[in-house]
């Protein structure tokens, strides 16, 4: 276990200003809207916030505020916040993010989850929390070898774990951490006590066409699920195609193209939230530019779509572990309870009218709220 902390080069920064000052754009059709991809009028006046109006040091301070390490397991730099509570009989607790989410998505959760005393919570509900960069993303840096699945992945975070000293804790993760947070079910059962999804997918919808005969006994709620998971698989899925498919080629033009890596990932703070027009209505933009420039700077674009490529030819599909699994269901997600419960063992459930995808940032007093009532059931 390595101390570690946030010093990007100077150079690094003065490279991304001279890639965004010398960038092509592209031609726009008159009227052209987000249906067709980010706007190039909205995109150029977000770089040029980004060139001259962000300040990457003050976010390299605010993740500097945290104790951060770095380890090697199974032949992978892992990098990770390890924050303990204050509070001796807190549950130890690993916050997996996704894509194309990132470490930030969490720091300002960090202080309510710990310490809820000094937050207006019950300090029963304290956590330890460790929060990694996934194999592949980020400060974990590039992975060096194929395999590195979720089921992998949650090895190595096991593993993470029993080097911490934390025999028994839970695990927490959307999007793709909520891929990860089950596995840990899977391959560290003796020691998960709980795990807590949020913006789950795999083994939480359905697979395939639902027969119009159950879909007549579907909620109101679950049948508005099931058209938005419908409209996503029809208009909203081809970034997925391509990450899972030819990661690789893509890797080329985010790598090179500090403009091609924001307009990727900006698209899905707009696809993806809940209650505003531009991705700025939900999220401030200095977070989103934050965790753009956590790929951008690590040169992890490529590696992270890489897990799509892996979750679609590993073969790691989901089975029950028998472990209790709650999830919360924000307003733009698409799990479904009949389903979820086919492999999972549900046994908290929460749905809320407002937070999108990035619920740690979107909602975060629901959030924190959804983590602490299903823990208790299982302290």
């Amino acid at each position: 276990m390595n101390p570690y902390r946030v010093d990007i080069p100077q150079a690094d920064l003065d490279d991304l200003r001279a890639r965004l000052a010398g960038s092509r754009w592209p031609f726009a059709l008159p009227g052209a809207e987000w249906s067709r991809g980010v706007p190039v009028d909205y995109l150029r006046e977000l770089v040029s916030y980004w060139a001259d109006g962000y300040d990457w040091r003050a976010a390299e301070r605010r993740i500097n505020e945290f104790p951060q390490f770095t380890t090697e397991i199974d032949g992978q730099r892992v990098h990770f916040l390890h924050v303990r509570s204050p509070e001796p009989d807190a549950l130890p607790l690993v916050l997996s993010h996704g894509w194309p989410g990132s470490i930030v998505e969490f720091l300002d959760l960090i202080g309510p989850l710990t310490d809820p005393r000094a937050h207006g919570g019950n300090p029963a509900d304290a956590f330890h929390v460790v929060i990694p960069s996934i194999p592949g993303f980020g400060l974990s840096g590039q992975v060096t070898e194929a395999g590195w699945d979720s089921r992998r992945i949650a090895g190595a975070f096991a593993e993470l774990m029993r080097r911490l000293g934390y025999s028994r804790y839970g695990a927490q993760g959307g999007d793709y951490g909520a891929f990860i947070a089950p596995d840990l079910g899977r391959v560290d059962t003796d020691h998960v006590v709980g795990i807590h999804v949020n913006a789950a997918t795999l083994g939480f919808i359905p697979f395939g066409e639902v027969p119009e005969e159950e879909q007549a006994t579907m909620t109101d709620a679950e049948r508005v699920r099931l058209g938005r998971l419908a409209n996503y698989m029809q208009d909203m899925n081809g970034y997925f195609q391509i990450q899972a498919t030819r990661p690789q080629t893509l890797s080329y033009a985010l790598a090179d193209s500090p403009v091609g890596q924001l307009a990727w990932i900006v698209e899905k703070f707009q696809e993806w939230t809940h209650g505003g027009k531009l991705p700025e209505d939900v999220i401030a933009r200095d977070e989103i530019l934050t965790n753009v420039m956590l790929y951008w700077l690590t040169n992890t674009a490529g590696t992270s779509a890489n897990l799509y490529y892996e979750s679609m030819h590993s073969g790691n599909w989901p089975t029950p572990s028998g472990v209790p699994t709650g999830v919360a269901v924000f307003a733009e997600d698409v799990a479904i309870r009949r389903f979820a419960e086919q492999t999972n063992n549900i046994t908290h459930w929460a749905e809320y009218d407002r937070g999108g995808h990035f619920a740690a940032l979107e909602a975060p007093d629901l959030f924190v709220e959804d983590v602490r009532t299903f823990f208790r059931t299982v302290r």
